[in-house]
């Protein structure tokens, strides 16, 4: 599966995890959108579609994009998601040291790692994550939810499945 990441320019290079992806030769980084595989999945939390097993082929097929810029930039999403199949990311909590604990904060290594997690392909998913110290705390913080969400069939079953990991004001 190829695996593409826009990178922004934006994030200190020594910290970041694309970055570190692509000299691990895990990722290829791009630096203009229009460099990335048309039709791919794009994981953005602005789709109103959440990532399921049953875009595992598509991703196989056209690849897995995420995005690594800030929230500032990230409305370039909006610009070009024709081009893509958006999908969000069911509820996870981040592992990595600028913000452990913060649900749907990731890094972007956490946020392919779990992609490729819900697509069932959990070794790639540990390759992913390999070079962080931090990389097996996402898997164990997050290790219910992945599985759960590893187990649904499509986006509906996703939806319905990060409810129980939701945190509820009771």
């Amino acid at each position: 599966m190829q695996i593409t990441v826009y990178h922004a320019r934006e994030c200190d290079p020594k910290r970041c995890t694309a970055l570190r992806l692509c000299r691990a030769g895990k990722v290829e980084i791009v630096f203009r959108v229009e460099e990335l595989p048309r039709g791919g999945v794009l994981l953005t939390p602005f789709a109103e579609k959440a990532l399921s097993k049953e875009d595992a082929e598509l991703a196989r097929k056209y690849g897995l994009i995420a995005f690594d810029c800030s929230w500032k930039k990230i409305d370039q999403v909006s610009r070009v998601k024709n081009w893509f199949r958006p999908r969000s990311l069911p509820y996870l909590l981040a592992a990595n040291p600028t913000h452990y604990g913060k649900p749907t904060t990731l890094s972007t290594a956490e946020a392919l790692a779990a992609a490729l997690f819900i697509f069932g392909e959990k070794e790639k998913a540990n390759e992913i994550l390999a070079g962080f110290k931090w990389g097996p705390v996402f898997l164990e913080l997050n290790r219910e939810p992945l599985e759960a969400y590893s187990r649904a069939k499509n986006s509906a079953e996703i939806v319905e499945a990060q409810k129980q990991f939701i945190p509820h004001d009771d």
